[in-house]
């Protein structure tokens, strides 16, 4: 049975990338023969929310005109992507203890309420259902986990508030101090990924 991954890639070097390394080497590994692989690339940066989006996204869909609709566009087809994949494999590089402004960007795009999320009697509900997330993370001083990891912490919440709770988060931490061991640690934490969720 065919299977879609979507691949994320968050930082803005292409070459000599350690979480875009990573995230090649988790799709070699995930991906099978039959596996249809999507792929974004956030390099390039994507909009941030204005004025005209939010009053877009607060319209009910059947009210709004072809402004908003246009204004909603690439919000749709991001959240597409996320509901065609049956894995999502993310690159993330800690920026200044958080995420790259593009991640944080796609993030606002697609957490919508009433169509990746909803509120209930119960609380908030995740929307996206079941599928399995792996994050490959690469820092060069903060150790993922700790008190100062608002990375890999925060983009765990977030998944989870959209439904995407099956979350592994890999990575080669503290590279500044130890490169060759962090990635080394990183690489074999991949390769003991189970080839199917």
């Amino acid at each position: 049975m065919s299977n879609t991954l979507l691949r994320i890639d968050s930082s803005a070097r292409r070459e000599g990338s350690v979480s875009r390394e990573l995230t090649d080497r988790v799709v070699a590994r995930l991906a099978g023969d039959d596996t249809r692989i999507l792929t974004r690339d956030l390099a390039e940066g994507l909009p941030l929310l204005t004025a005209d989006w939010i009053g877009a996204n607060f319209t009910p869909e059947a009210d709004r005109t072809e402004a908003q609709r246009a204004e909603l566009a690439l919000s749709d087809s991001l959240i597409a992507e996320l509901k065609a994949a049956d894995t999502i494999v993310i690159g993330l590089p800690v920026y200044n203890f958080g995420l790259p402004a593009a991640l944080k960007a796609w993030i606002d795009l697609v957490a919508r309420a009433g169509v990746t999320f909803r509120y209930t009697e119960a609380g908030p509900e995740g929307l996206l259902g079941a599928k399995r997330v792996i994050v490959a993370a690469a820092s060069g001083g903060t150790a993922f986990g700790s008190d100062i990891d608002f990375a890999t912490r925060y983009l765990t919440h977030v998944l989870g508030f959209l439904g995407l709770t099956d979350v592994t988060v890999l990575g080669a931490d503290r590279l500044a101090l130890d490169p060759e061991a962090a990635l080394a640690a990183a690489q074999a934490a991949v390769d003991r990924l189970p080839r199917a969720a």
